[in-house]
């Protein structure tokens, strides 16, 4: 019996969906619950499994096409039995070859032939113990893209994401570890000549590295130069979440007044405070005890004393929050998302660690739902980890503010007279002057300043 498999229901706001990729094609067996194909939305990646075991069908809907809801992808024969008589028909066609070859005059003629094959089939599988070898697995967008682009085997790279699916950074890993982007054979022996070019042709460039910025990896080199003087350049279409995120970062700039206030933080009491306690909190809790958590309560904290920061306006209207729900920026292969800590005023310090610890693994494997990157009243973003000394931050709509982390330097500072080495964090708020007065921006920074250079007032809640 032939089965639909139809678009499934899309997240609320997301109107239609991109085929990203196929899994499986027509003739494949596949198993009830199976990905068959990932389609991508604005925000996350929708996997569509199979409503039962059988062998795919026609595929209606190529990779690129644009569903909708309901919408027809492909049909599914459904059954154990189903694609019985292409199995008789190859069983059949195999026993005709098999007949021809026995009774082949030159008998050793077919052995040989026998010989070449497997020798070519080995060839092609790889015999080399350093290489990852197997089925790869679906590969995300961004990892087909990548090991297209370099013609990359991706049978040769172990993965490190979900269920061994290889990542991005898997990739990277790989060529940067001595992976040929080019897999015309094994990676040369430690110590031996690199291949020459040959007569009349110039040397291939060595492979470019990878920006290591993850707000870079949709973006294609637009060009580079080859040997020869020509110039090439390469054209790539936007993902669905880069133009979301293109969308509403125009959208914040059109539509509020945004305004930075700045200032600075000593991290010091924090940095002592967590390296007392860092083991015996991992111990306890399976978990990193990092800076962020600290700026979640402290925010919190500061959120509570000035609730206009935690409202957002609608209309002519502004809304109040009664709750705090803080949005996390996160780097994914896809993009920049912001997943949420509901109820943070609730989480402990660990609860805060584990929720960012999961939020970052399932951006890296796709795994985040349209319900961890819905609604929040507030976000933080932390530049500092990419080494970003000092930004102003735009709005996440229809949130108000958004608090801009930077990294840790060690700056001379006066302390009791004394000038003295401390570590140091620029902080930036930006926030809709339409609805936040300059006042209460400045003296909610200012809250954020005092709870984290005296952290046990955050535990105290004075």
């Amino acid at each position: 019996m032939s089965i639909e498999v139809k678009v499934p229901q899309l997240p609320e706001s997301v109107e239609d969906a991109t085929i990203a990729s196929w899994h499986k094609q027509k003739g494949d067996r596949v198993s009830r619950d199976e990905n068959l194909v990932d389609l991508e939305t604005d925000k996350v990646v929708l996997e569509v499994p199979a409503p039962a075991d059988g062998v795919m069908g026609e595929i209606l809907r190529g990779e690129g096409d644009t569903v909708t809801a309901g919408e027809v992808l492909a049909m599914l024969e459904e059954g154990a039995d189903a694609g019985k008589k292409d199995d008789n028909k190859d069983a059949a066609v195999k026993a005709t070859a098999n007949d021809k070859v026995e009774s082949s005059d030159d008998k050793a003629l077919a052995e040989k032939e026998s010989s070449a094959s497997k020798a070519d089939a080995d060839e092609r599988v790889g015999t080399d113990n350093g290489e990852a070898g197997g089925d790869p697995g679906p590969l995300s967008p961004a990892v087909r893209r990548l090991v297209q682009e370099h013609d990359i085997d991706p049978s040769r790279i172990s993965g490190t994401g979900k269920d061994g699916r290889i990542t991005k950074a898997d990739v990277l890993a790989w060529m940067e570890g001595g992976g040929s982007s080019e897999e015309a054979g094994p990676t040369p022996q430690s110590g031996s000549k690199p291949a020459e070019a040959p007569p009349g042709r110039p040397a291939a460039p060595a492979p470019r590295r990878q920006s290591a910025d993850p707000e870079s990896e949709d973006i294609s080199p637009d060009a580079d130069i080859i040997p020869g003087g020509k110039r090439q350049e390469q054209r790539v279409p936007m993902t669905r979440l880069r133009r979301r995120i293109a969308e509403r970062l125009v959208e914040a700039q059109q539509t509020a007044a945004i305004l930075t206030t700045w200032n600075e933080v000593d991290l010091g009491a924090v940095g002592e405070l967590r390296q007392r306690y860092k083991d015996t909190f991992e111990k306890e809790y399976d978990v990193r005890l990092g800076y962020m958590s600290f700026f979640v309560k402290a925010a919190v904290e500061a959120l509570k004393r000035f609730p206009v920061i935690n409202a957002s306006v609608d209309g002519t209207d502004v809304v109040y929050h009664g709750y705090f729900d803080i949005g996390i920026a996160v780097s994914a292969p896809r993009g920049l998302v912001v997943p949420i800590l509901r109820d943070a005023d609730q989480m402990s310090f660990a609860e805060v660690e584990q929720g960012i610890v999961d939020f970052a693994a399932r951006a890296r494997d796709g795994s985040l739902t349209m319900d961890d990157l819905t609604g929040g009243t507030f976000s933080i973003t932390n530049g500092g980890v990419f080494g970003s000394l000092m930004s102003s931050p735009i709005l996440n709509p229809p949130q108000s503010a958004i608090l801009g982390m930077h990294k840790i330097q060690q700056r001379p500072m006066v302390v009791d007279g004394e000038i003295v080495a401390r570590p140091m964090m620029y902080l930036a708020l930006s926030y809709d002057h339409r609805l936040v007065d300059g006042k209460d921006a400045v003296q909610f920074l200012v809250v954020i300043k005092e709870l984290l250079e005296d952290p046990a007032r955050l535990m105290l809640q004075i």
